[in-house]
């Protein structure tokens, strides 16, 4: 099977494109690095010829509302129309729960308008929404830091380890669209607030981290509600204390 991976050079297109290729398929991991470029539609028709399935983990490089927006909405339209004319039989796209939650995230709205135009394409597709990964901790600790004091909400969420997002995000690529929303999350719920008390703590992070319920997530303010999954989400099995066991000190 041709699986072309769009982001296959970032956190989990590397992930899912060395898994897809282990298991002995022809993988193209497609990156502005390669040549191939979702957003200009660079190299888009010659990676996509002859693939059956495409996997969209791209990222915004910029998180300004309107340049992420901008990214979303224009790399899907691409992408869906260069699957048509190539006959691609799958649309694979990684998004976030919370994406129809959180309307103050301009990140979050533009991966929820992703989510529509490939709904509403004609094209088979499976969506998967995970919640933010353990890989985030410390960016997410940089994005509230005043001085030594990072101020969080306790709103609680379950995050999620990248490898086991991308052994999902595989495992749909070479199954049958689901022509629907698979979400993944996390083994355990935790606070923010106490998710990166912790990061920090074992990266030997000096700064003190210190709750408000009305400080943003990366502009949003949320609560318990804003990035819980639905009832059937797909439950993963690593947990954050062995995360960071092997790696806070790369990752903090």
């Amino acid at each position: 099977m041709k699986i072309v991976v769009i982001g296959g050079r970032g956190l989990i297109g590397a992930k899912v494109s060395t898994i897809l290729t282990t298991q002995g398929h022809d993988v193209v991991a497609a990156s502005r690095r390669s040549g191939i470029d979702a957003l200009t539609g660079e190299g888009i028709a010659d990676a996509l010829a002859g693939a059956d399935v495409v996997v969209d983990v791209s990222d915004s490089p910029v998180f300004e509302d309107a340049a992420v927006m901008h990214f979303f909405t224009t790399t899907t339209n691409r992408l869906l129309a260069a699957e048509r004319e190539a006959g691609v039989g799958h649309h694979v796209a990684l998004s976030v729960v919370g994406a129809h939650t959180t309307p103050d995230s301009g990140y979050n709205t533009a991966k929820g308008a992703q989510e529509y135009r490939i709904q509403d394409s004609g094209r088979p597709y499976s969506i998967v929404r995970a919640t933010p990964f353990y890989e985030f901790v410390g960016g997410l600790a940089d994005s509230a830091t005043n001085g030594e004091i990072v101020t969080l909400p306790h709103a609680v969420f379950r995050p999620i380890a990248a490898d086991d997002v991308a052994a999902v995000v595989a495992g749909v690529a070479v199954g049958s669209p689901t022509n629907g929303v698979v979400e993944v999350v996390g083994p355990e719920t935790i606070g923010m607030d106490d998710f990166v008390r912790k990061g920090l703590a074992a990266a030997g992070d000096p700064r003190r981290v210190v709750t408000d319920p009305r400080a943003p997530y990366f502009g949003a303010v949320i609560d318990d509600l804003s990035l819980a999954p639905g009832d059937n989400a797909t439950i993963c099995a690593t947990r954050f204390s062995d995360w960071l066991d092997a790696n806070s000190v790369r990752h903090c």
